[in-house]
C-alpha cells in the first residue's frame, strides 16, 4: 500500500499578501492586485500592467550579505519556505537528512541575467559580479532554501514552464509515496517583472494591455505576475504521530505531454491528463466539488481548457475558480500560488471569484463577482504549459 500525502505546511510571498492568511483574505475580497508597472524602461514596452509583490523587502527577512547572494525569486523562495516549516510545527530533527526541496521556475534569475547583459552591452564593462551565475541559475531557490532549513535530501529545481510548480508538487509526493523521505518542501518561485521577461512575453503576442479575464467573453490575453509558494509535504502517518495539523491530502496526481504544439494548448492534452489523475485518486468525475481552472485569460487556452472540461462532465462541469484574474499569471510560480485557492476551499469553504463571468458560449459555471461559499472536500488544481506540458493535483480535505 502507497503512503499517504499530507500538506502540513503552507507559506507564500505574492502579490496578493506577504503570508497565507493575507493571501486568503485578498482571495476572499477578489482582490485585484494587477496594477501599472514601476519598471526601468516602461515607456519601451507596449504592456505596461502586471501583478507585482509590492514593498517586499529581502533584508526585512535576510542578513543584507545574505540577501544580496541571492536573485529576487531564491530570496521570496526562502522566505515563503520559512513560513511552509514554522506553519508546519516541524523542528530540527532527524527528518532533516532525508528532506529536500523542488522548486518549479522558468526564468530563474532573470534579474540577474538582465543586469549582467546591460553591463556587458549597453554600458560597455568588461566584467559582470563574480556571483552572476549562483543568482541566476534556476536552483538557486531549492539550494537557498536546502541551505537556509538544513535539508540534506534531494533538492532541485524543475523547469516546465507554466506546470513547473505542479510537477515540483507532484514529484514530491512521488518520493514521499515513495518512502524515501518522510517530508519534503515542493512548490515554484518567479520574478520576471522586469524588462526583459516583459519584452519577451511580449513577442509571443498572448498578454493582455488591460487586465487577465479567464474565461471572460472579452478575454484579450494573460498577465505577468511574480512571487513564491513552497508546502511542506509530509507521509501522513508520520504527520499524525508528531500531532500535526493536516490542511489538505494530495490523494491523486498526473503528469503528461501533449506531443502535438509548443505553444497551441491541447484540449485532448489536457483531457488525458485530467483523467489520469483522478484514475490516481480513485475517483470518478462525479466526486469532484471544485476545479481550480488554469485559466490564462487567452483565447486559445481557455478554449481548449473548456474543452477539455466537457469531455470529461459533459454540461455538469462542477464550479471553476480562476486566480490569476487577481494576481496574474506567475510563470513557474503559477500551481503553487494557486494551490492557496484550493486550500481556502478546502479548509474553509470559501471559492475565490474573478472579477468577470464566463462566456455563455464555454458553458462554465464560473465563480465570478464575489467568493461563493461552499461545501469542497475534494478540488483539482490544473496546470498546461507551453511545451504542452501537464501536471494536475487532486486534493482533499486533511
Amino acid at each position: 500500500m502507497r503512503r499517504r500525502v499530507v500538506l502540513t505546511g503552507a507559506g507564500t510571498v505574492n502579490p496578493l499578501g506577504g503570508d497565507v492568511d493575507a493571501s486568503f483574505q485578498a482571495l476572499t475580497e477578489g482582490r485585484v492586485a494587477i496594477a501599472p508597472l514601476a519598471i526601468a524602461e516602461a515607456q519601451r514596452l507596449s504592456i505596461r500592467i502586471g501583478a507585482a509583490v509590492a514593498g517586499f523587502d529581502p533584508s526585512a527577512h535576510l542578513p543584507p550579505a545574505r540577501a544580496a547572494q541571492l536573485d529576487r525569486f531564491a530570496q521570496m523562495a526562502v522566505v515563503a519556505a520559512r513560513q511552509a516549516l514554522a506553519d508546519s510545527g516541524l523542528t530540527p530533527g532527524p527528518w532533516q537528512t532525508t528532506a529536500g526541496a523542488i522548486l518549479g521556475t522558468a526564468g530563474g534569475g532573470l534579474a540577474t541575467q538582465e543586469a549582467a547583459y546591460r553591463a556587458v552591452y549597453a554600458e560597455g564593462r568588461s566584467r559582470v559580479p563574480p556571483l552572476t551565475v549562483p543568482k541566476l541559475m534556476g536552483n538557486a531557490a531549492p539550494s537557498a532554501v536546502a541551505t537556509d532549513l538544513g535539508l540534506w535530501g534531494p533538492s532541485f529545481a524543475l523547469a516546465s514552464a507554466c506546470a513547473s510548480s505542479n510537477h515540483a508538487l507532484a514529484l514530491a509526493v512521488q518520493m514521499v509515496r515513495a518512502g524515501s523521505s518522510p517530508v519534503m518542501l515542493a512548490g515554484g518561485a518567479e520574478a520576471m517583472l522586469g524588462f526583459t521577461g516583459i519584452k519577451a512575453w511580449e513577442a509571443l503576442q498572448v498578454l493582455s494591455p488591460t487586465g487577465c479575464r479567464p474565461f471572460g467573453a472579452d478575454r484579450d490575453g494573460m498577465v505577468m505576475g511574480e512571487g513564491a509558494a513552497v508546502f511542506v509535504l509530509e507521509d501522513r502517518d508520520h504527520a499524525l504521530a508528531r500531532g500535526a495539523a493536516v490542511r489538505a491530502e494530495i490523494v491523486g496526481i498526473a503528469m503528461g505531454a501533449d506531443a502535438e504544439d509548443l505553444v497551441r494548448p491541447s484540449a485532448r492534452g489536457a483531457e488525458r491528463t485530467i483523467r489520469a489523475a483522478l484514475h490516481d485518486a480513485g475517483l470518478t468525475p462525479d466526486r469532484i466539488a471544485l476545479i481550480k481552472a488554469h485559466g490564462t485569460g487567452t483565447q486559445a487556452n481557455d478554449q481548449a481548457e473548456a474543452e477539455a472540461l466537457h469531455a470529461i462532465w459533459g454540461e455538469a462541469v462542477p464550479a471553476i475558480t480562476a486566480p490569476k484574474a487577481l494576481h496574474g499569471h506567475l510563470i513557474g510560480a503559477a500551481g503553487a500560488v494557486e494551490l492557496l485557492t484550493c486550500l481556502l476551499a478546502l479548509q474553509r469553504g470559501i471559492v475565490a471569484p474573478a472579477p468577470q463571468p464566463a462566456d455563455p458560449a464555454l458553458s462554465l459555471d464560473l465563480v465570478a463577482g464575489a467568493a461563493r461559499p461552499a461545501d469542497v472536500p475534494i478540488c483539482l488544481s490544473l496546470a498546461f504549459a507551453f511545451g504542452g506540458l501537464n501536471a494536475v493535483l487532486a486534493l482533499s480535505r486533511g
